[in-house]
């Protein structure tokens, strides 16, 4: 695989976490390794919604490890949603790439030098706006999940791909590289919070005529902890879908 060119390009990866303490260590460590043999600059920024089982205070400890130059605790009181925890996350960002991803081992840090390199691969406008891991493409996948649960995100993507036609796969996916100015504008007329936050991101993007790019990733199930997918999410979900239709 070829090296990465060196930049003066900054990635700041945005972490939500909730009973994330068994995860959370070795998830900062493959990132860490990541993103040194590639030799360029990052920070974590760990959005956790006070979780009952310690993990904040297994962030602390890892600010220790690494320096709070590398790792940002930046608790919230609640469980407030998704979205709200990246647009948290983001105002206390310093790169000037945004990547956004799951704690839990569903997203393999291995794929964001794959993300940065397809990211630079546009000659025009310093590279493509937003880069995302699609598990929907040719050499992606998804490991761990049973039939129900795959049929039920195939066919949650089919609704969202039928209705809304986005031209890109997996817009439920929340493996992500943003430039920054791009994510802050966009997040900027998000109305979502929860779930369907990702999707609503991506539509709007595109509406807005931003770049986007796909990476084949495979999505392995989390390894510690429970989902925190439930009936409600998928109600929300497919209200989403209605609303972005009647707006954009």
């Amino acid at each position: 695989m070829a090296p990465i060119p060196a930049s003066q390009d900054k990635y700041s990866v945005i972490l939500p976490t909730y009973n994330e303490r068994h995860n959370l260590p070795v998830i900062t460590w493959l990132l860490a390794r990541t993103f040194n043999e590639h030799k360029l600059d990052w920070e974590i920024i760990i959005v956790d919604d006070a979780s009952p089982d310690g993990t904040q205070v297994i962030a602390q400890q890892l600010q220790k490890v690494y320096g709070s130059d590398r790792i940002q605790l930046r608790p919230r009181a609640g469980k407030l949603g998704l979205g709200t925890a990246y647009v948290h996350g983001l105002k206390f960002a310093r790169g000037n790439f945004i990547i956004i991803m799951d704690a839990d081992f569903s997203h393999h840090p291995k794929f964001i030098a794959d993300m940065i390199r397809v990211q630079r691969s546009l000659a025009t406008g310093g590279g493509y706006d937003i880069v995302k891991g699609t598990r929907y493409a040719r050499g992606g996948g998804v490991y761990g999940w049973d039939l129900k649960r795959k049929c039920v995100s195939r066919g949650a993507n089919l609704l969202a791909d039928t209705v809304l036609r986005p031209g890109v796969s997996d817009l439920t996916g929340s493996f992500r590289l943003y430039k920054r100015k791009v994510l802050e504008k966009v997040v900027a007329v998000t109305e979502s919070k929860g779930y369907t936050f990702q999707m609503e991101l991506m539509v709007r993007a595109k509406a807005m005529g931003f770049t986007v790019a796909e990476v084949p990733i495979t999505f392995v199930d989390r390894v510690f902890g429970e989902s925190k997918l439930g009936g409600e999410e998928i109600v929300e979900y497919a209200k989403g879908i209605l609303n972005l239709w009647l707006k954009v």
